[in-house]
């Protein structure tokens, strides 16, 4: 798929958003509720929830008590899907594009560092009538989830957390590369745009495949188009990209190790243990950091974005520690 084919197909998918958001949280999910969530799905079930930061793109299948995802970067809500389709008869599951990501409109001005994304959730959950959540988050997710139970743990019924952010690896050496081109305006067409035109590069060694993925067939075409072409559609877009990266120089978490100490929100750690950005030792950390930790879990093999590839995992461990949580105290 070509760019300029690409923004046409992103016009469309934004206003079946727009009109997505107008319909009850009752509508029919295209494919029926058990059907698959490919890219089709995820364009023509987005939604849109005004907040005082903008249009934040959302997608959400299911009822009841409420589960929000938190992508990483430079992914959007599409990394959750394969979660979503296991966890959706448990919960009403929320996937939400941060700011400066995905499909997400942000208003004219807006900062899309982690405090503001972190506000940013608190505003959706709001925009929404959501008064807790399951939080399930990885790799900069993960920095806002944590910056959420320190400022909000009333918010926050359960904790799940894979590769992610620590207060001692924020940012980690590997994205300093990163945030020094985006500094320079080059990072999104330099490196995201030679994925996206040439996917065999994206999944290879040098590509963001080889980096945060264990499958060499990962990630498929359709998650190239849908996690980079937004972001590649407009200048404003790849300005706010930039935006994004070099807001992550600065640790938003210095300081926060007291406070999760005390917090007894019931957190769970997942990490893949081949990941070369966030090693096992981060994992280690959380777990002795969280008050309420539950224990680590390691797998062998799994790079950075393993949630995307291994889904039941996030679904066995999502489920065990939503069935293992009963109303407590959110402090210690």
């Amino acid at each position: 798929m070509n760019r300029r084919n690409f923004i046409k197909m992103a016009g469309g998918a934004a206003m079946a958003g727009a009109i997505a958001g107008c319909v009850g949280r009752g509508a029919a999910w295209v494919g029926g509720a058990g059907g698959r969530l490919d890219a089709a799905a995820f364009h023509t079930a987005r939604r849109y929830a005004k907040t005082p930061f903008g249009d934040i793109a959302y997608v959400e299948r299911g009822a009841g008590d409420a589960a929000l995802f938190l992508h990483g970067f430079p992914l959007n809500g599409f990394q959750w899907r394969g979660a979503i389709e296991r966890l959706s008869p448990y919960r009403r599951c929320i996937a939400p594009d941060f700011l400066g990501m995905g499909y997400t409109q942000v208003r004219e001005g807006q900062d899309v560092g982690p405090r503001a994304q972190a506000a940013m959730i608190v505003s959706l959950l709001d925009s929404l009538g959501i008064a807790s959540v399951d939080l399930v988050a990885n790799d900069s997710g993960g920095q806002v989830a944590q910056l959420i139970v320190a400022a909000h743990p009333e918010r926050v019924r359960t904790l799940l957390l894979t590769n992610c952010d620590t207060e001692t690896n924020s940012p980690p050496p590997a994205m300093l590369p990163v945030i020094a081109l985006a500094k320079e305006g080059k990072f999104v067409d330099q490196w995201l745009g030679a994925w996206w035109d040439d996917k065999t590069l994206a999944r290879s060694p040098q590509g963001i495949g080889g980096m945060c993925f264990a499958d060499p067939s990962q990630p498929t075409d359709e998650a190239i188009d849908t996690y980079f072409g937004p972001l590649l559609s407009t200048s404003r877009r790849k300005a706010l990209a930039h935006a994004y990266a070099i807001a992550l120089e600065r640790n938003p978490l210095i300081g926060i190790r007291t406070t999760l100490e005390r917090s007894a929100v019931p957190a769970r750690i997942v990490w893949g243990a081949a990941d070369t950005i966030f090693p096992a030792d981060s994992a280690a950390y959380l777990d002795r950091t969280l008050g309420g930790s539950r224990g680590v879990r390691l797998l062998q093999g799994s790079k950075l974005f393993w949630p995307e590839e291994r889904p039941d995992v996030i679904a066995e461990e999502a489920r065990m520690l939503w069935n293992a949580w009963a109303p407590r105290t959110a402090w210690r």
